[in-house]
């Protein structure tokens, strides 16, 4: 799995920062308190996830975006053209580097000495300008199934192919914000066909790599982890073909590329 290094965050200020967010995101951001984080995304009208990240609140008029996956300078820009008359400003956290801390509960935010921590249970995030970065905390999150979007896996996927329901990311009982619509029918009406699993691969290949057999997708991976002599990887399958492979029935791409269920997430 590859990150970019500096980090990739934004800073939502001003009187309205909680208001604008709260109508453009997924997550029950109004209720959010100071102190604490929740998983949140920005959808298109078409419901698909243009971005997943992490939402902060620092403040009463302060909320850090800290992205999983893409870059801010799009993300600030095309966020830039919702703003209208609110009283916010959006700010790109310039020169944010990434590195795995200390144990913290799940949802926690300390600031100290200007590195912002976001607790993720068995460790913890740490943002900030002049500390080194790190990926230690990649496998843990892989494992607990907190997917990372490449940049070839954004404006892919609608949130249940993710199982973001599970990680709070998306509320049912607010008001409309960017692909409600299209959540709410899904949610309510069924038709998501697609969910997020852990896997294991015969072999390495990249993040974001669309394997398949025959003439259709098989498994789209997300992130991809060499360790221990074992290859790891989110990836969304069908319900289809994770009963399939469940069942060894077909568990192999085209390429040669075996994949094992360790672990499914549906909501």
């Amino acid at each position: 799995m590859q990150t970019s290094s500096p980090a990739q965050a934004i800073f939502i200020d001003g009187p309205d920062a909680t208001a604008f967010a709260h109508g453009q995101f997924t997550s029950q951001v109004a209720t959010l308190p100071v102190g604490q984080w929740q998983f949140s995304s920005w959808l298109d009208a078409q419901g698909r996830i243009r971005h997943l990240f992490h939402l902060a609140r620092l403040s009463d008029e302060r909320l850090l975006v800290f992205l999983r996956g893409g870059e801010a300078t799009h993300f600030v820009d095309a966020l830039r053209r919702f703003v209208f008359r609110s009283r916010v400003k959006l700010q790109i956290a310039e020169g944010m580097k990434l590195r795995t801390g200390d144990a913290l509960p799940v949802h926690i935010v300390d600031t100290q000495d200007d590195i912002i921590r976001l607790g993720c249970g068995s460790h913890s995030l740490q943002l900030g300008v002049d500390i080194a970065h790190d990926d230690a905390w990649q496998l843990a999150q892989l494992h607990t199934g907190w997917p990372w979007l490449s940049n070839t896996t954004l404006n892919e996927f609608l949130p249940p192919s993710l199982s973001l329901h599970r990680l709070g990311a998306v509320a049912l009982d607010k008001g409309c914000y960017p692909g409600q619509e299209i959540v709410a029918r899904l949610h309510y009406r069924g038709g998501n066909k697609r969910h997020l699993h852990r896997v294991k691969l015969s072999r390495e290949v990249s993040d974001g790599v669309e394997l398949r057999r025959g003439d259709r997708e098989f498994v789209r991976l997300l992130t991809v982890i060499s360790h221990n002599n074992s290859i790891e990887a989110l990836a969304v399958i069908t319900d289809e073909t994770a009963n399939n492979i469940a069942q060894s029935a077909e568990n192999t791409s085209d390429d040669g590329v075996s994949v094992t269920l360790l672990e499914s997430w549906q909501d």
